[in-house]
């Protein structure tokens, strides 16, 4: 029986979750690589961050989204798995606005951090 768990997410495009980690100053590696569990069971990941317990955390694509792939019982972050979450999932919904808006021809025009932890963006585009 398999100790990993799967955590549904938004996350679907691999190139701003990769620079979301980056972002958080996490390092990751580049898959699919394994993702290594308990009394070495492994899962597949596109994207693998190790821990020094020798139990790595994975996001792997399941055809819609990119799912956390862990053994939660071996999780050791600075963060819940709920924070840590919700920090990767912040910094990729930054990234892709960031990307999506470029896209369109938008610049960043202002950016706010808040108190709350959020984050304010405005931004405009020039019509000639």
């Amino acid at each position: 029986m398999s100790h990993f768990s799967n955590i549904k997410t938004q996350i679907r495009n691999l190139e701003c979750l990769q620079t979301a980690l980056n972002d958080l100053g996490i390092d990751w590696k580049s898959g699919p690589c394994a993702v290594r569990g308990y009394q070495g069971q492994t899962a597949t990941a596109e994207v693998v961050l190790e821990q020094e317990n020798n139990y790595d955390i994975g996001f792997s694509w399941n055809g819609t989204e990119y799912e956390l792939v862990a053994d939660l019982q071996y999780w050791k972050q600075p963060l819940s798995v709920e924070g840590f979450l919700r920090q990767v999932t912040q910094r990729y919904a930054y990234n892709a606005v960031v990307k999506e808006t470029a896209k369109q021809g938008f610049e960043i025009s202002e950016q706010a951090d808040r108190e709350d932890g959020s984050i304010r963006l405005v931004v405009q585009r020039w019509s000639a």
